[in-house]
């Protein structure tokens, strides 16, 4: 049997945390450690996908880390932002009352909720967390538009080990 791959839209912090030199930090560093396993042993269960705004988020910073960002997402698929990603992203920005310094999380979601895509992978959980999703699926609902999942490296290698587990006699 056959199935389709899950679509991901891979957010900066994935490529962030991957490629960042060994925090001290000990979230920090769990971060860094899951990010790589998801992204050695987990990411070809999925077709992944980044949108301009990751890209121009990757180029921003400490030169040598930006080299390091832009090589890690090199071979993954940009989406092109619609016409109207930007009035989405605004009606998000609106709606989650996200501050303008984290505005273009509010892109992120655009191109992933007009792209139709299964999961938004990240780790900035304080902006597209819990309390957001909750706000984000209603707001979406409302609309009759589509809802991804709002997913860390972490919950994504969960979701499949269940998944495996449900399959199992």
């Amino acid at each position: 049997m056959h199935t389709l791959k899950k679509t991901v839209y891979v957010e900066t912090t994935i490529p962030s945390y991957a490629t960042a030199k060994p925090s001290m930090d000990i979230l920090s560093a769990n971060r860094q450690a899951i990010t790589k396993l998801f992204w050695e042993y987990e990411k070809d269960k999925y077709k992944l996908y980044i949108s301009q705004f990751v890209f121009d988020e990757c180029k921003q910073g400490n030169p040598e880390a930006a080299k390091r960002r832009l090589d890690f997402i090199k071979d993954i698929p940009l989406i092109p932002d619609k016409s109207s990603t930007a009035n989405l992203a605004n009606e998000y920005f609106n709606y989650l009352n996200i501050p303008e310094r984290a505005k273009t999380d509010c892109f992120h979601l655009a191109v992933c909720v007009e792209a139709k895509l299964d999961y938004l992978l990240t780790w900035n959980c304080s902006h597209l967390g819990v309390e957001a999703y909750a706000k984000i699926y209603e707001y979406n609902n409302k609309k009759g538009i589509w809802i991804p999942e709002l997913v860390t490296p972490e919950m994504l290698i969960q979701y499949e080990r269940d998944k495996q587990n449900e399959l199992q006699p």
